[in-house]
């Protein structure tokens, strides 16, 4: 059986678009799309880690890490975790989170974070298995 091959993405390839595409319309209904120029953006910023998943040839999952320093210390949050939906129940959800923490852990994060909706069970289930713990919190937005 072919593995799961996971990748950090140091090339803004035009060949990223459409999977990348694919799978945003798959995590959420805002219509959130990513152009060559945002993926090059993504790709050359230092403080982001956009990671790729392939199986047997196919773009199957994505995840990315993104990276800042507080004076409460080394921080990194896991953003848009999408396994793509014809894939999901084969652990690639899990690898594709494994990879990060480990990455994070080579680089000497001492606290990763993520959010999640509360409608997202499996994914909710997956996090807190990952020893993830749900942190008492309220998170705001604004649209700038």
């Amino acid at each position: 059986m072919e593995s799961l091959e996971i990748f950090e993405v140091n090339d803004p390839c035009p060949c990223y678009v459409e999977p990348i595409n694919r799978l945003l319309s798959q995590l959420s209904s805002s219509g959130a799309s990513i152009t060559q120029e945002l993926l090059q953006e993504l790709v050359w910023n230092r403080a982001s880690h956009l990671f790729l998943a392939r199986y047997k040839g196919e773009i199957v999952a994505m995840l990315t890490l993104g990276e800042y320093i507080a004076p409460t210390g080394r921080k990194m949050w896991i953003e848009d975790v999408v396994v793509d939906t014809t894939m999901r129940g084969l652990s690639f959800g899990r690898s594709m989170v494994e990879h990060a923490i480990e990455y994070a852990k080579g680089l000497g994060y001492g606290t990763l974070m993520l959010t999640s909706r509360p409608s997202r069970i499996a994914a909710n289930a997956l996090y807190r298995s990952c020893e993830f713990e749900q942190k008492e919190t309220n998170v705001y937005k604004m649209n700038i």
